[in-house]
């Protein structure tokens, strides 16, 4: 068996020195039908290696339900398959604008932010998970005869802590539970983030997207020995809805490469193939230095901009990237050929969503049960990860027109009084207290319904572990309402088929939010795009698949449709809509 280890320059196989040439594929944003054609990309781009986080919140949803664990070791196996390395980062922490930062809400919703330290409750949860999913990565190490070279201590912790007794614990954990890889912390190139994210005698790496001289020379100044490897080179980035499109041009980002490996350095590319955030795992983010301003929901779509796009095919920058990596090839090889693109769509299809039933029925047929409280919960108490929760409460009466707002909403409220739509109020600043209220006042008596959907938990930053919802209270005038009614909706509830039986489908009304359903017949499946032109925002379901958020203010414009998931004949489409429906058409193409 193979021996990788960690020597005074360089990286080394049974004392040979090697260069890892990485590229990130985050095996749980790629459907498996397709991992092992974008594993082959990665290889004929030049890379040896690829590397992957490890989500717990998608693998434990709930405390002690775990759910396909085992997809790491099939990723990895795939990864052997294709002849490349692997690099495993476990988390717990994993950022990767995903929900959370990885992190299960059921976790950050009872220690917030202990999480993440020391605290001797977060690392019992932490080795109880670690039992349950390194033996994926344990019996597929290089030395037992698998792809894993190194694993990563938790994840640019020094832009978050300085808990060392926690970073020490644990290496501890992960030598305990059999990992006998090199380990690596990687951060940013920052004197405070390496000081606090570094773990002596564990390889530190730096995380950058340009400067690669000046950033290894901090890097050096902090660790004089040891392999230089930027173990997060970005060559690209992520979009939030909203905002303008980030765009890296592929000339810049080849040019930031040569410089990585000008300095005799390893690189892993982030992303080398990004894919999707299905599911409506997207994570968010907090405007402002210090991360306490408004949110900003991170768009479905994980393009990044990388070499390999969201439909698997090879960009200008991928083209670039191989040029560069052609010569660092080990003894000469040439390259693999490029893997023939994946299949498209027969043809563009149309499709009308002719059964529709309205937001509350759904909300009462597939919803939790629903509880009273003094004060409105967070979806954390509610126990909801992602999807709505539904708040109801009394205006007293009679009583004139008064302003209705809400404090510490975290989100986006859709408010109904009596039954009629009265606005959408924004998440604001990230305070406890800030305060956002509808345009017109609200007389009383009157019925108030809020349906707050979550628009991602914030996986980066000082904000990390925060609840989601409304975590102040509803206000008319400077009164709070109390005696609040909430119900939760899940997304996952719309995997529940025999639920979905019980729904009562009818001919739709304009504009209504709510659930709608059709079918669409295809001839020849293959990659699609789907777009709805003229809704709102919502949830897709193809054949029982969550593609994940759609939102018409962009910059997304349509959802990628993995070819696996279709089939020849009839494929049924389900439509969350949230707020207003379009003209029941979609398209495929």
């Amino acid at each position: 068996m193979a021996e990788f280890t960690v020597g005074e320059r360089d990286f080394e196989l049974d004392g040979r020195p090697v260069r890892l040439l990485s590229g990130a594929l985050h095996y749980f944003r790629v459907h498996e039908g397709q991992w092992e054609h974008r594993l082959a990309m990665l290889r004929a781009m030049g890379l040896n290696c690829v590397e992957t986080y490890v989500p717990w919140n998608l693998h434990e949803p709930e405390r002690g339900r775990h759910r396909d664990v085992e997809a790491l070791g099939r990723f990895l196996d795939a990864a052997e398959a294709a002849g490349l390395w692997a690099i495993v980062r476990p988390g717990p922490y994993i950022c990767a604008e995903w929900e959370n930062g990885g992190l299960p809400h059921w976790l950050t919703g009872t220690l917030g932010t202990r999480v993440r330290t020391r605290d001797p409750e977060y690392l019992g949860h932490v080795e109880r998970w670690f039992r349950r999913l390194l033996p994926q990565v344990v019996r597929r190490e290089i030395g037992r005869g698998g792809p894993v070279i190194m694993v990563q201590v938790e994840n640019e912790y020094g832009s978050y802590g300085s808990d060392q007794v926690y970073l020490g614990r644990l290496t501890e954990l992960l030598r305990e539970l059999g990992v006998t890889v090199p380990l690596f912390t990687s951060d940013g190139p920052e004197d405070h983030m390496l000081t606090g994210g570094s773990v002596p005698g564990v390889l530190a790496t730096a995380n950058f997207g340009s400067g690669a001289r000046e950033n290894f020379e901090t890097l050096r100044r902090h660790r004089p020995d040891g392999p230089l490897m930027c173990m997060e080179f970005w060559c690209g980035w992520f979009g939030h809805w909203g905002a303008e499109p980030v765009v890296r041009e592929p000339a810049d980002a080849a040019s930031a490469l040569e410089e990585i490996l000008r300095c005799g350095a390893s690189v892993n590319i982030y992303m080398a193939h990004g894919g999707t955030s299905f599911g409506g795992w997207s994570g968010a983010n907090r405007a402002g230095d210090l991360h306490g301003g408004e949110l900003r929901s991170t768009v479905t779509s994980y393009d990044y901009g990388a070499p390999v796009d969201e439909y698997g095919r090879p960009t200008e920058k991928f083209w670039l990237f191989r040029d560069i990596l052609a010569p660092y090839q080990e003894g000469g090889a040439p390259l693999p050929d490029v893997p023939a693109p994946p299949a498209a769509l027969g043809g563009p299809l149309g499709t009308e969503l002719g059964e529709w039933a309205p937001l509350g029925e759904v909300m009462d047929t597939l919803g939790g049960p629903e509880t009273e409280w003094a004060v409105p919960p967070t979806f954390e108490e509610l126990g909801v990860d992602r999807g709505v929760v539904r708040y109801r409460v009394r205006v007293p009466g009679p009583r004139p027109p008064y302003p209705l707002g809400v404090t510490g909403l975290r989100d986006r409220a859709v408010v109904y009084v009596d039954g009629t739509r009265a606005g959408v109020l924004g998440g604001g600043p990230a305070e406890a207290g800030s305060y956002t209220a509808l345009d017109g006042p609200v007389a009383g008596p009157a019925e108030v319904e809020l349906w707050v959907e979550s628009l991602g938990r914030v996986n980066y930053g000082p904000r990390l572990a925060e609840p989601k919802g409304i975590t102040g209270g509803v206000l008319h005038e400077r009164q709070y309402l109390h005696g609040v009614r909430a119900r939760g909706l899940a997304l996952d509830a719309f995997e529940d088929a025999d639920a979905l039986r019980r729904v009562s489908f009818r001919a739709p009304e304009e504009g209504a939010p709510g659930l709608f359903r059709g079918t669409f017949d295809v001839r020849g499946p293959g990659d699609a795009g789907l777009a709805l032109p003229g809704w709102e925002r919502g949830f897709v379901w193809v054949n029982g698949f969550c593609l994940g958020r759609y939102w018409s203010v962009g910059p997304q414009d349509s959802l990628y449709v993995p070819g696996p998931l279709l089939r020849e004949g009839v494929n049924e489409v389900w439509v969350l809509e949230l707020e207003r429906s379009g003209d029941r058409r979609l398209t495929l193409g």
